[in-house]
């Protein structure tokens, strides 16, 4: 399924305080902050000229997140840096001075951090960025999980010395459950979805991922005329469309949300103008994305810069995990999970049609921008999806040969 925005406030301003969170002065200090993170090195932006020349367009670019600081996903960006300004800001109230990030690992920060407790939701990824951020610190991690996440993601997040919290149903049953755990204990909640009077935190969040955009814009030879960017509760498609919206005005990309057709919350909200939960049905294999309700703070971003919406079915996220992995003739083998290329998903089933191809404008001059969000998170599960294992894919060794 295919819509174009039509929402009334499409093509409107973004609201002031998005330029504070989103825009460039935010992504320099967010890339401050990484530099005082283990593991930091700005992760590969790929070119796939084979795939581009194969499908009609001038270039794809991909922003390879599966390296990110050692946790797999574009979300270690996120849960973590909220955690540490979270950290940084009690330590100024309480010490009645600023806190610089270069007081990080200090002991005054380390003795406001271990009184702290930070909680999530989670799918597996956002959970682990948030363990790993209060491991950093020195505080706690409380971590809900839902029915559908694997052991393989519930143990990634609990190396980091978090205590796992199963709860029965959907994600959004455990955001609600750790919302409530929170506030009975006095909890931090640090969630990558907002709703009436939350949406800071889940702000600072957003905020994180404006350095992976920053990166890939940094390293592209020219900036890029279209991006598809796979959505969960918006997140990460509200800071790539919000970041290039402030950072480069009437010239930035024409944006495509690509959701699962079993999780479509984007989707269906922006054909109903406002946000909409939609029904639980059979679980998607976009595990990352399989969200039913979309945040509100990100909604109010993406109905002002987004200029498309679409759905991808199980095959099509299934297809690109394989193509990616066994590459066209000249392109690198990408790693990329169940939900880390769905946005190439997106923009495959989008040139294959006509009418989607003409409405976005797409042609041999178009350069497209995508973001690997995931890497191999459980690689019991890519290896069984993919027929490889996700080492074999990163040497380039496919089939018994070096691509």
């Amino acid at each position: 399924m295919f819509i174009l925005n039509t929402n009334s406030d499409y093509r409107q301003p973004l609201e002031p305080g998005f330029a504070d969170m989103l825009g460039a002065a935010a992504a320099a200090k967010v890339e401050r902050h990484l530099t005082y993170r283990d593991h930091h090195a700005p992760t590969p932006l790929l070119s796939l000229p084979g795939l581009a020349a194969e499908i009609g367009v001038a270039a794809i670019h991909v922003k390879d997140e599966g390296q990110r600081l050692g946790l797999g996903s574009f979300k270690a960006l996120g849960g973590a840096y909220a955690v540490i300004e979270l950290v940084l800001e009690e330590a100024a109230r309480l010490l009645r001075r600023p806190v610089d990030i270069a007081e990080l690992h200090s002991q005054a920060v380390r003795q406001v951090a271990k009184r702290m407790t930070f909680a999530c939701a989670t799918d597996g990824n956002h959970g682990r960025s948030v363990a790993q951020g209060a491991q950093l610190v020195g505080g706690r991690a409380a971590i809900f999980v839902h029915a559908g996440v694997s052991e393989g993601r519930v143990a990634a997040i609990a190396r980091f010395g978090a205590e796992m919290i199963r709860v029965d149903g959907s994600y959004d049953d455990s955001v609600k459950e750790a919302a409530r755990i929170a506030e009975e204990n006095g909890w931090t909640i640090v969630s990558d979805t907002s709703w009436p009077g939350y949406e800071r935190i889940p702000g600072l969040v957003m905020q994180g991922y404006t350095a992976l955009v920053r990166e890939a814009v940094g390293a592209m030879p020219e900036v890029p005329t279209h991006v598809f960017i796979q959505a969960g509760v918006g997140g990460i498609a509200a800071a790539v469309a919000g970041h290039l919206a402030l950072s480069l005005g009437d010239r930035r990309p024409t944006l495509t949300v690509v959701d699962p057709a079993r999780a479509a919350c984007l989707f269906e909200t922006a054909r109903a103008g406002y946000p909409v939960t939609v029904p639980h049905g059979e679980p998607t294999v976009m595990a990352m994305l399989e969200c039913y309700a979309p945040s509100p703070v990100a909604w109010r971003v993406l109905s002002r810069v987004a200029d498309a919406f679409m759905t991808v079915d199980e095959e099509d996220a299934i297809s690109v995990m394989r193509r990616l992995a066994r590459p066209a003739p000249g392109d690198p083998g990408i790693v990329a999970g169940e939900s880390g290329g769905v946005g190439l998903a997106g923009l495959l089933r989008a040139v294959a049609d006509p009418a989607v191809k003409a409405a976005l404008s797409i042609d041999e001059h178009s350069r497209i921008f995508l973001v690997n969000t995931e890497g191999a998170t459980d690689p019991d599960k890519y290896e069984e999806i993919v027929g490889l294992s996700p080492a074999a894919v990163a040497s380039g060794d496919v089939d018994g040969r070096h691509a």
